[in-house]
């Protein structure tokens, strides 16, 4: 049986998940009036990961006898002032997810919950996964700087990612 602590602490990261969700989404949504359909592509592909993120969460509650509690999940912005803006903001928010992540982790120690605290073990790494991601986009918009050949290069490379 999960601890209503780490309950209500996992049903608060089953909002955060989905608001990550909704931000790339937002994200997508301005690439795409951009007419950057592959910045687009890779912009829905992680708010579909951050959903699957949510329902791990969310079967975890369950599985342990837990009870999910959903929550309003706020609107993100709607607008960024460059797709390297757009992207500095999902590395940004990678590392807030991080954080998130290692309070429960913390969370889970103090409470005892080994059942919470192997299953938090895979968002460790996944975080370490989605942090590096956002910036190897970071890195190469700041390399590309104003150069709109650069930028349609990177388009078509992230119009290639695949479903995770």
């Amino acid at each position: 049986m999960i601890s209503e602590k780490v309950q209500n602490a996992f049903n608060e990261q089953i909002n955060a998940e989905l608001y990550s969700a909704y931000l790339y989404l937002s994200m997508a949504a301005q690439f795409e009036a951009m007419n950057l359909r592959g910045f687009a592509h890779w912009m829905r592909q992680q708010a579909k990961e951050e959903v699957s993120h949510a329902m791990k969460f969310f079967d975890h509650v369950n599985e342990r006898g837990g009870r999910v509690a959903l929550k309003p999940i706020k609107a993100p912005p709607a607008e960024w002032r460059s797709p390297r803006a757009a992207f500095e903001n999902a590395y940004k928010h990678e590392q807030k997810v991080t954080a998130l992540i290692d309070k429960l982790v913390k969370l889970a120690a103090g409470a005892g919950d080994n059942a919470a605290a192997v299953f938090l073990q895979w968002f460790v790494s996944e975080q370490v996964e989605e942090e590096a991601s956002a910036d190897e986009i970071v890195q190469k918009l700041k390399a590309i700087k104003d150069s709109a050949n650069g930028l349609l290069m990177l388009d078509q490379a992230l119009a290639k990612r695949d479903a995770d």
